[in-house]
């Protein structure tokens, strides 16, 4: 029997705290099938959802053991059969992985593997997946913003903030986002912004309506619904939508704030995304990356050994900038 080769990586055993991350050095490296692709892991992004599919709270629930991560940077190693747009040694990026990007090696299926180009490294390579494909999907495919509205980002300096900074900019909207510090608000407005926001300061609501001379905005983007809701429902202008892309509890509305505005809330999650609406994304996003506005920001990073500490920080650790990553 040929002897396999073998690989580190993070595998979970059991649903839990950051702890049930285990740092395993004898896991066999996977091999491609059919339209999928082998690729040696560089570094991996490190979503929030990751953590709530491990907590065991998410509505899907992975087969234990499991390895998370879904997205990662690095080269192609080999390619399954039926693969004919990538070929190994190509650098890439994915949006999803079948074995898991918390590793030294993954498999993802070919098209969720997108070429990465030389202007960018690894780590942004790995910084791009989720944030940016959400983003993508709560502007253009769930709100239709359109050049010349105006778009709100609330939560702006983490790592979907940040790109729906970069993308509405990029396309022609009206950019206000919000952060909670000083440091994360000067980078809103490297990234895009036209105006930045503390959301910890008292009337900061108030200010964003005047910014807009009492028109409110268009589009919201929503990080933190659970705080936001009610008062992103009164900050809208008429016809006004919120897309809800994160939430960590429950909140109380008053309905008749979006009768008063014909507004919408919509919520937004990548796992429905059609191949068709995947490809326009990508296209999207690799124009961002030749023009150069594309530009992830990479915020902390933590070597492959540190994913339960890098868990734990990037839930108990507010006042998020740029993307976290491992790196392998």
């Amino acid at each position: 029997m040929s002897t396999s080769k073998l690989m580190r990586a993070i595998r979970v055993s059991e649903f839990g705290p950051p702890s049930v991350l285990k740092l395993c050095s004898d896991v066999q490296v996977p091999k491609p099938g059919h339209r999928q692709v082998l690729i040696r892991v560089r570094a991996c992004g490190v979503n929030p959802v990751e953590t709530y599919i491990r907590a065991g709270t998410y509505s899907r629930k992975p087969t234990l053991p499991y390895t998370p991560g879904s997205d990662v940077a690095g080269v192609v190693e080999a390619v399954g059969e039926g693969v004919s747009t990538l070929k190994a040694g190509d650098r890439v990026f994915t949006t999803a992985t079948e074995s898991g990007g918390y590793a030294e090696f993954a498999i993802a299926a070919s098209d969720s593997v997108h070429r990465l180009p030389d202007a960018l490294d690894f780590t942004q390579g790995a910084a791009i997946g989720i944030p940016y494909f959400t983003a993508y999907r709560a502007l253009f495919h769930k709100a239709h913003a359109k050049p010349g509205e105006t778009v709100l980002i609330h939560g702006a300096s983490g790592g979907v903030g940040v790109a729906a900074c970069q993308l509405s900019r990029a396309l022609g909207l009206k950019v206000l986002g919000t952060a909670g510090t000083p440091e994360g608000m000067k980078m809103v407005v490297s990234n895009g912004a036209h105006l930045a926001f503390n959301h910890r300061e008292q009337g900061y609501t108030d200010k964003i309506m005047e910014a807009t001379e009492g028109r409110g905005v268009d589009v919201i983007v929503e990080m933190l619904s659970n705080v936001n809701l009610s008062k992103d429902l009164q900050m809208l202008a008429y016809g006004g939508r919120v897309t809800v892309v994160g939430s960590r509890g429950s909140i109380e509305i008053n309905p008749r704030d979006t009768m008063i505005k014909e507004s919408s809330i919509m919520g937004v999650a990548l796992f429905f995304a059609t191949p068709e609406e995947k490809k326009e994304c990508g296209a999207a996003l690799y124009s961002g990356m030749e023009a150069g506005w594309l530009r992830p920001v990479v915020g902390r990073q933590y070597p492959l050994d540190m994913a339960a500490q890098a868990h734990h920080d990037i839930i108990e650790c507010p006042g998020a900038t740029g993307k976290m990553v491992l790196t392998m």
